[in-house]
């Protein structure tokens, strides 16, 4: 099989940068993207499993892997919610599944958003990981738009092997993620 290009990228030209930009001396201190989570919850859907059942679909469509489904763990009776009642879907990407999403990610979906400026260089957790939310799988170019039976949003979560937020961003960015320049924002927006 061959190495998927994201994947050679890293190999080729990410990891070099990054190993001189750093300060690092092995190339295996620099940071490397472990896995990437797609999670969706139905938390308010008043047919639940229907709709848990639409989002297995969808993201299986997104992602190629069928995901695992989320069950509650406790019941809360303001949300007509039953322990162990089926709530969302989640799927892991590694290896090739995860380079070949991450390239489609960064290269077709991203810029299929409405009104796209970039992403949000905001959502990091302290620890170099990185999460952003999709409101909308239609951007996803394997959704036919006719098959839709109804809104689904998703949580896409990059962990890294990044110590720092600043470590995850210039490994994110190196790849490739279309991050909002923060200061030219703040600039027209003082402007």
């Amino acid at each position: 099989m061959s190495i998927p290009a994201l994947q050679q990228k890293y190999k080729d030209t990410v990891i070099p940068a990054l190993k001189e930009k750093l300060g690092y001396t092995n190339p295996h201190q620099v940071p490397q993207l472990e896995k990437i989570v797609v999670t969706s919850c139905m938390g308010k859907a008043p047919d639940r499993k229907v709709a848990v059942d639409d989002a297995v679909v969808e993201i299986s469509k997104i992602t190629g892997q069928k995901p695992s489904i989320t069950f509650s763990k406790k019941a809360v009776a303001n949300f007509k919610l039953r322990e162990g009642e089926p709530l969302g879907a989640r799927v892991t990407l590694r290896g090739e599944r995860m380079w070949e999403f991450l390239h489609r990610f960064i290269n077709v979906t991203a810029p299929n958003i409405r009104d796209f400026r970039g992403i949000s260089p905001k959502s990091f957790d302290g620890r170099g990981n990185y999460a952003c939310g999709i409101s909308d799988q239609t951007i996803f170019p394997e959704i036919e738009i006719d098959q839709v039976k109804r809104v689904i949003g998703f949580d896409l979560i990059f962990v890294t092997s990044a110590k720092t937020n600043d470590e995850g961003r210039e490994l994110l960015s190196a790849l490739g993620m279309p991050f909002r320049d923060v200061k030219k924002a703040e600039e027209v927006a003082t402007a």
